[in-house]
């Protein structure tokens, strides 16, 4: 018997053994990530109207309730249900549940689109109680609770369908380059990602009219037709024409349309913030410069479109970014909160609809991240903040009237929160770099109602490499950057390992942070598990330090984050297991620029450079993103020349991959083509790589090519054992 028992345990060792040595393949660390190696959560958690339940949808397929009144948590409905349904309708059936794009309409009837259909289904009668057929080529779909009608895009056009199925045409351009309803307008800067906007009744139609007759066409090129096919974009370079973008409302009684009558700044200006008076009789526009450094929140009549008066301004001398609506008290529909950057860090000022400041809700040296609601009696706000680090996400409540705020997640990490329709109860989502993800209800108050879920790693059987986060200065000496270092597996001190340094660095993009992984993907550890040091840091310009560390690169993008990308390296060179012969960079689109600027300004210290999409020269990006941080090269000449690639090719030593989609409506390919060319006329080598059927980001199908392709770059020229 003891024999067998050292037998059987020596078995399991072994297996214990090769279970731990199980590595990554690219698809798993590419594909895999999102699918079959992500750690479950609750996808898709919303509050169910008119209670303090929440919902979310388990595996696409069961739709789950969350109680706090019972303590429990129960299926409500199904895919197969709903399509028992839907096929009592000789409708087609779905083929999951758009966890994404579901919301309740009260506590039985969920809403959502699929394909082309708009879908209302209640969950206690298990019967479809609405069924909207739209047109198939329907996009841009706005539900209004109100009054039950869909508003929609069909090509560059406006329509909606109301509750007895009949379609109405808002707007009737028949120029293409006249689009109404688009989300995509000033190219989805300051946090637009909708043209359409009911009122809270459901009386007007408020819409983005964006006029790009006098923008310039780039010509992008299909090559899956017999003789390729020219595809014109509208593509408005930094210094050159841009759109015309006005905000029209539609009113539903009189079938009549005005535009907001706004006259401030040049017709190049841009609109943002749209927000509804709840009264319905105002809309709230910030109007911004087309120079990006002065903007007005505007109130307009939503009968005439007339002004009405200009509520406050806001200034700054490098750029001002307005990238939230108005969020209105329920209790005091003539008080609203507003988002501001104007004291250096992202907070809440409390305003009356005459534009009086009440109060600053929240300061300090820190931002809020996103508001989550109010509790029932509109005495506090639930808001998600970098209050405790700049690499965790915390959830607080704030008193409205003294400011006071009540930490609600203990746990450090990287919470999300989503809060009740009555404001008691919250679900707090959270992971950290211990923790794949722990979703849990808590109270208003922060206590743990119960545990909803706690995901077990589905990394534990592979041999992963030990992550570390850390800080090193700034190349100013002024603020600690955050740095995440992943080591190989079988790390020996005594060796010398080479190093891939992935860059973004620009901003709106934070890479390092306390949740799982530390931010990092599984190509990291991926690549680690080749043998690489991989090593990350956010430079100055990157996201959530606050205004004075993100906007540094004003004027001179790539300047102050290459230095401080050098302060690594320099941390890298004191470290005796980093081979400072073999060190790569690797980074995409913002990323491409810094990995070609570091290779470029630094050919000493890079051996291998790998750079995606890259933006080459200023002059060749748009307006909206480009103006904000580099102005015009009429009135920087010095920063453009300064940052330009162009001229900087001649210094190139290392080996450099080029990637870029051929048919990049972003990054557009004249940024890598004029980079070969100067390359060419400079006498440099570099390698090219170009994808035909791509635009900014590899889609799904080539996805794990790509990376196949970047870490073949790499194990043929940074690998000690291949050169």
């Amino acid at each position: 018997m003891k024999k067998f028992n050292l037998i059987l345990i020596g078995i399991l060792m072994i297996s214990s053994v090769f279970s731990q040595q199980k590595k990554l393949t690219i698809e798993d660390a590419v594909a895999g990530q999102w699918s079959y190696l992500k750690a479950p959560t609750t996808d898709g958690v919303q509050p169910i109207t008119g209670t303090d339940a929440f919902s979310y949808v388990e595996k696409y397929d069961k739709v789950k309730r969350i109680d706090p009144k019972t303590d429990k948590i129960i299926d409500i409905t199904s895919k197969d249900e709903i399509n028992a349904a839907l096929k009592a309708m000789s409708s087609e059936p779905l083929n999951y549940v758009p966890y994404w794009e579901y919301q309740w309409l009260n506590a039985d009837v969920m809403a959502f689109p699929y394909d082309n259909r708009f879908i209302e289904y209640n969950i206690t009668t298990k019967k479809i109680e609405k069924l909207y057929t739209l047109p198939e080529n329907a996009a841009n779909i706005r539900f209004s609770k109100k009054n039950k009608a869909i508003a929609f895009t069909v090509d560059n056009n406006l329509n909606f369908i109301d509750e007895n199925q009949k379609i109405s045409k808002v707007t009737n351009d028949e120029n293409s380059a006249i689009v109404n309803g688009s989300d995509y307008v000033h190219r989805q800067e300051f946090g637009i990602a909708n043209g359409i906007f009911w009122s809270p009744a459901g009386n007007f139609l408020a819409f983005y009219r964006k006029d790009e007759t006098m923008v310039a066409d780039y010509p992008l090129v299909d090559i899956n037709t017999r003789i390729a096919t020219l595809k014109n974009t509208k593509y408005p370079m930094i210094g050159e024409k841009s759109e015309e973008v006005t905000l029209g409302i539609y009113n539903l009684k009189t079938q009549q349309t005005v535009f907001a009558k706004v006259t401030d700044f040049s017709a190049e200006r841009y609109l943002t913030s749209i927000s509804w008076d709840p009264s319905e009789k105002y809309i709230y526009i910030g109007v911004l410069n087309r120079e990006q450094n002065h903007l007005k929140l505007n109130k307009y009549d939503a009968v005439t479109g007339d002004f009405v008066k200009t509520l406050f301004e806001e200034s700054n001398p490098k750029y001002v970014e307005p990238e939230h609506p108005l969020t209105f008290l329920k209790n005091k529909p003539n008080q609203f909160l507003w988002h501001s950057e104007r004291d250096g860090f992202n907070h809440l000022y409390l305003y009356d609809t005459d534009g009086n400041l009440i109060s600053q809700i929240t300061k300090g040296n820190w931002i809020v991240l996103d508001l989550l609601g109010f509790d029932i009696k509109n005495e506090n706000i639930f808001v998600q903040t970098t209050k405790d680090s700049p690499i965790d996400n915390t959830l607080y409540k704030v008193s409205l009237k003294s400011g006071k705020m009540t930490k609600l997640s203990p746990e450090s990490g990287v919470h999300e929160g989503k809060l009740s329709d009555w404001g008691n109860y919250l679900v707090d989502s959270y992971s950290n770099t211990k923790t794949p993800r722990i979703v849990n209800l808590i109270s208003s108050e922060g206590k743990t109602v119960r545990n909803v879920m706690t995901s077990e790693s589905k990394l534990s059987e592979y041999s992963l490499g030990d992550m570390k986060i850390g800080t090193i200065k700034s190349a100013d000496n002024t603020t600690d950057l955050y740095y995440r270092m992943i080591t190989p597996p079988d790390f020996d001190a005594t060796k010398k390992y080479p190093v891939v340094v992935y860059v973004y660095g620009g901003p709106h993009a934070q890479l390092i942070d306390n949740g799982w992984l530390g931010g990092s993907g599984l190509w990291d550890f991926y690549m680690a598990q080749e043998g690489y040091i991989m090593f990350t840091v956010d430079n100055r310009g990157s996201a959530n330090r606050g205004f004075d560390f993100e906007s540094v690169i004003h004027r001179q993008c790539g300047q102050a984050e290459t230095a401080d990308q050098m302060k690594g390296v320099d941390f890298l060179k004191s470290l005796p297991y980093v081979d400072t012969d073999r060190i790569g960079v690797h980074g995409w689109s913002y990323g491409g620029f810094m990995t070609i600027s570091l290779a470029t300004m630094y050919p000493e210290t890079f051996k291998v450079a790998v750079a995606g999409g890259p933006v080459i020269d200023w002059k060749y990006y748009e307006v909206m993103y480009g103006e904000r941080y580099m102005d015009t090269p009429s009135e920087n000449p010095e920063g453009f020349e300064k940052t330009s690639l162009l001229k900087k090719a001649a210094n190139l030593k290392g080996r450099l991959l080029v990637i870029h989609g051929y048919i990049d409506p972003v990054v557009v390919p004249q940024n890598s083509l004029d980079f070969i060319n100067s390359c060419t006329a400079a006498g440099t080598d570099l390698d090219f790589f170009l994808y035909p059927n791509d635009e900014h980001n590899m889609g799904r199908a080539t996805r794990v090519h790509l990376m196949k392709k970047v870490t073949r770059y790499f194990n043929d020229f940074l690998l000690p054992a291949k050169n």
